[in-house]
């Protein structure tokens, strides 16, 4: 899906546990400006429902699973993370939706700008106005 796809983070093993990092523009490909995470909700709660005019992000799922949905004017998918050592990059002018959300998951979100209410589009039929401009541009690919 044009401006969506999984990133596989290195994840090094050993007795002691698990070792994931990730780096601004070398495993995410834009500068890091914020982090934040989602934790308590409950299964049948869903969040998201919006898109963003420039703001990038990758979505990993530290514990636990959580469903994503996104979205653009041509396609639609949904997208399980259960893998701390795998992010989903969200990039601008994609619609997405999160579900399903286990008990104690905890969803961690690496940002590419500061919080900006102006770069939210929260009203899905004025996102696809502003989104069928540029999604035009782009073929139909699989994620």
């Amino acid at each position: 899906m044009y401006n969506c796809a999984l990133l596989k983070f290195k994840d090094i093993a050993s007795q002691d546990g698990h070792l994931t990092s990730i780096e601004e523009k070398i495993h995410v490909p834009f500068k890091i400006k914020r982090i934040y995470y989602i934790t308590g909700v409950a299964q049948n709660i869903a969040r998201g429902f919006h898109a963003h005019r420039r703001l990038q992000q990758v979505l990993i799922c530290l514990n636990g699973s959580i469903k994503i949905k996104v979205k653009n004017p041509n396609e639609e998918q949904i997208i399980e993370l259960n893998n701390p050592s795998v992010g989903l990059y969200i990039g601008p002018l994609v619609w997405h939706e999160m579900f399903d959300f286990t008990k104690k998951s905890v969803l961690l979100v690496v940002a590419s700008e500061h919080y900006a209410g102006e770069d939210y589009i929260r009203d899905y039929n004025h996102y696809l106005t502003e989104a069928k401009a540029t999604f035009a541009e782009h073929p139909v690919n699989p994620l």
